[in-house]
C-alpha cells in the first residue's frame, strides 16, 4: 500500500470509527434509559466531559507535535517494514504490548495513577467509560506508541493501528444488559473479553491490579497478572476511596489533590518521592495497604 493512500485512510478513518463508536454509546445509552437501567445518567455525562478533555490535547498534540517526532523516529530506525498484511499484524501485537506495560505501570506509580485512575471512577459499566480520560492523558497515552516508527513501523501505519485498537478497547466497556458478564473460557485465552475488564475494573480485592490488556490476554498470562471472573461474585465498581465520579472537578482533581496533601505531610525528600513514585497506597507511617496485600488476603479467603 503506498503511504499517499495510507495517509488518505489516516485522515478519514479514525473519523468514522470515532463517529461509528459514539453513535453505539448513544444507542446503548438509549436502550438503557428506555429499559430504566441506568442508575447514573450524571456520571455518563461526566464520562463524556472527561472525553472531551482528554481527548482534545491529545488531538491537538498529535498535529503540531507527535506526527513529527513519529516522523523524525521513522527516519532514524533499526529496521524497515512494509506494509503487507503480516506487518500490521506484529505491528498490532507490539503496540498492544506497548499498551499493557504502560496500563501496569498507570497502576503501580502513583503520579501516573493520578491520571489514570479517572477512567476508574465510574461505578456503572456502559460504553461511556471507555472514553472517560483524565485532561493530563496526553502526557502519558502517546508513549504507548510513538516509539514504534523507531523500529521501522511507518507512522501512519502506527496511528491507524492505535485508531482500531482504541475502538476495541472502547467496547469491552459494554454494558452487562448487553453483554452479560460470564466467562468465554476459550477467548479469555487470547483476547480480553468483557468480563475480564470488568473485573480489572472493580474494587473487589480478588480483581485489584489484575486483567491489564487492551485486546490480548495473553500479557497477562506472561506477566501471571490475569484473573478471570469468578461467577459467583457480584463486582462493584469504581476506585478505592471516596470520589463523586459525578462531578467533572472531583473526578479530574480528586487523585491529584490526595497526592499534594501527602507530599506534604513528610519533610523528608525521599519520602516524598516515594509518595509520588511508589504504588497507590504507599505511606511513610507504617508502609500502607497496597493492592497486593488485599489480593492476597481476598485469595486467601476462597481457600
Amino acid at each position: 500500500m503506498e503511504e499517499t493512500s495510507l495517509a488518505i485512510i489516516a485522515e478519514y478513518l479514525p473519523i468514522i470509527l470515532t463517529i461509528s463508536i459514539l453513535g453505539l454509546i448513544v444507542l446503548e445509552w438509549c436502550t438503557l434509559a428506555l429499559s430504566d437501567l441506568v442508575k447514573r445518567n450524571k456520571e455518563g455525562v461526566v464520562n463524556m466531559a472527561s472525553a472531551g478533555l482528554a481527548f482534545f490535547p491529545i488531538f491537538i498534540l498529535q498535529k503540531l507535535l507527535l506526527v513529527g517526532m513519529m516522523y523524525w523516529l521513522y527516519q532514524h530506525r533499526f529496521f524497515s517494514f512494509d506494509t503487507k498484511w503480516y506487518t500490521w499484524v506484529v505491528g498490532w501485537v507490539i503496540y498492544d504490548f506497548g499498551f499493557w506495560l504502560i496500563h501496569w505501570l498507570s497502576h503501580r506509580v502513583r503520579i501516573l495513577w493520578c491520571v489514570h485512575g479517572v477512567h476508574h471512577q465510574p461505578h456503572e459499566m456502559k460504553l461511556s467509560v471507555g472514553f472517560r480520560g483524565s485532561f493530563l492523558d496526553f502526557l502519558v497515552t502517546p508513549h504507548n506508541f510513538i516509539w514504534m516508527p523507531l523500529l521501522g513501523f511507518h507512522p501512519i501505519m502506527v496511528l491507524l493501528i492505535d485508531a482500531f485498537a482504541k475502538m476495541y478497547g472502547v467496547l469491552v466497556h459494554i454494558n452487562e444488559s448487553w453483554i452479560p458478564t460470564k466467562r468465554w473460557k476459550w477467548m479469555e485465552w487470547l483476547l480480553i473479553t468483557p468480563s475480564l475488564h470488568r473485573a480489572h475494573h472493580s474494587t473487589n480485592h480478588l480483581y485489584l491490579d489484575r486483567n491489564y490488556g487492551e485486546a490480548l490476554s495473553v500479557w497477562d498470562r506472561l506477566f501471571r497478572t490475569i484473573q478471570p471472573y469468578q461467577q459467583s461474585d457480584d463486582l462493584k465498581y469504581g476506585v478505592m476511596k471516596d470520589v463523586d465520579s459525578e462531578s467533572l472537578l472531583d473526578a479530574q482533581l480528586n487523585e491529584l489533590k490526595s497526592l499534594w496533601h501527602d507530599v506534604k505531610s513528610t519533610s523528608s525528600f525521599s519520602q516524598k518521592l516515594k509518595y509520588i513514585f511508589f504504588p497507590p497506597g504507599w505511606n511513610h507511617v507504617d508502609g500502607g495497604i497496597l493492592a497486593e496485600d488485599l489480593r492476597a488476603t481476598a485469595r486467601g479467603n476462597q481457600k
